[in-house]
């Protein structure tokens, strides 16, 4: 599939400030250098405590100590950086994101939340300003889930909620996560430090590109997240009866590939017309199926996301019933297992609204929107109180692909809203 970037129209809006714009072409940069850390030649693979990992970890520090920040990292594999206060062991503004990828990804996704801090501090540390509060911006170590299959190992255990069952979940070479952070330098017993205490922390706040189509259809570069969706998804199996394509009359067919069609089609009817609410099947499989032969199994996945959890489940529960439905009528077995719940996470009015403020003071108009999408700030939330930017993306909005991009002037209008929401935050 070819794809071309969509053209994006700034003219009816302010153009970012000088300092700004230094610091969308320095993101651009940044994002070019740091996408050779890849574990693949000639694609974005960058997975958990991989060589291509770590490597990306010290560039990250690197930036961060000229930047003018001190620079730690945790036993998650977390690189922190710390912009210090004007008075000492003040709290922290923290913000950040995950600078691990999925399988021949992008190069903004997550990274920007990470990159574009830094710069912003880099403009901030060579005009000697400081502010009551100190600034951490935390380059997630795991958010991804793909070389252990669990995800936002990093935000968890900066949050304190990490789940110690997943040390013992293995890589596709058979490697435990345990091994794995032991042979790095990591060790299981040191992740509890890694939590921050909620008192030391005044809010997170993490800027991300869109992920989607909405803000390119718009027209705008920037965004506020009024919540990060709920999702509730599930593996499907059925199993019907297998027969002759050509012998096997039409009303007496028990064809598991049709009851999966069929509750497919039901999923994009119920979801449908709501805002905010989304269904997927993803995955749709005919185990050894044959042209000419009626399938006697099918396996398939449903995901359904909502900003707002009783949406959700009220989905849920209604694609559920119907799937009762259909199996007796098409005689029929059906197991869905649920594999996967998390609850919507919703982002604090607050500071919405001191994002929506720092908009409005780059003559931007304040779009809301939710993320359909898990983020970082998902985790954080156990914490503190939590808020998104969106930023932009062109290609019709694609992502966790190579193909995902931005320009380097929504990069600076993105690097002028932060500047202006840091400086004027209050709690």
């Amino acid at each position: 599939m070819e794809l071309h970037p969509t053209p994006l129209n700034l003219t009816p809006y302010k153009a970012a400030l000088p300092v700004a714009a230094d610091c969308g072409n320095q993101i651009m940069r940044w994002s070019d250098e740091l996408a050779r850390h890849t574990e693949v030649e000639d694609m974005l693979t960058r997975t958990y405590l991989t060589p291509a990992h770590h490597s990306a970890a010290a560039q990250l520090a690197e930036w961060m100590c000229a930047a003018g920040m001190q620079v730690r990292r945790d036993m998650a594999g977390n690189v922190i950086g710390r912009y210090e206060a004007d008075t000492a062991d003040a709290p922290a503004l923290v913000t950040g994101s995950h600078f691990d990828s999925v399988r021949n990804g992008g190069k903004y996704d997550g990274n920007l939340g990470i990159l574009l801090p830094i710069a912003c501090v880099q403009q901030w540390h060579n005009a000697g300003k400081r502010f009551p509060f100190a600034l951490e911006v935390i380059g997630f170590a795991e958010e991804e889930g793909v070389r252990f299959k669990a995800t936002l190992l990093g935000s968890r255990a900066a949050a304190g909620t990490f789940d110690m069952a997943v040390l013992d979940n293995r890589d596709d070479d058979g490697h435990t996560m345990r091994e794995v952070m032991a042979a790095s330098g990591f060790h299981a017993v040191g992740l509890a430090k890694a939590a921050y205490p909620p008192k030391s922390v005044l809010a997170f706040v993490e800027v991300h590109i869109e992920q989607g189509p909405v803000l390119l259809n718009a027209e705008l570069p920037v965004g506020v997240v009024t919540a990060i969706s709920g999702a509730s998804r599930f593996m499907v199996e059925i199993h019907g009866l297998a027969g002759h394509a050509g012998t096997v009359p039409m009303e007496m067919r028990r064809d598991a590939a049709m009851a999966a069609a069929e509750i497919g089609l039901f999923i994009e009817r119920r979801c449908q017309g709501k805002p905010g609410l989304v269904g997927t099947v993803g995955m749709l499989n005919v185990p050894n199926g044959a042209a000419n032969v009626v399938p006697g199994r099918a396996l398939f996945s449903i995901d359904i996301r909502a900003g707002d959890d009783a949406v959700r489940h009220a989905a849920v529960a209604d694609v559920l019933a119907e799937i009762d439905t259909i199996a007796q009528r098409r005689n029929v077995s059906i197991n869905a297992r649920k594999t996967h719940d998390a609850m919507s996470v919703p982002c604090a009015p607050w500071l919405q609204q001191q994002l929506a403020t720092a908009i409005s003071s780059s003559n931007l108009p304040v779009r809301h929107l939710p993320s359909g999408a898990g983020h970082d700030a998902m985790a954080m939330a156990a914490i503190t109180d939590v808020a998104m930017l969106f930023v932009r993306c062109g290609n019709g909005g694609i992502s966790h692909h190579p193909d995902e991009t931005m320009t380097a002037a929504d990069a600076a209008l993105a690097a002028q809203v932060f500047t202006h929401f840091v400086e004027q935050f209050r709690k």
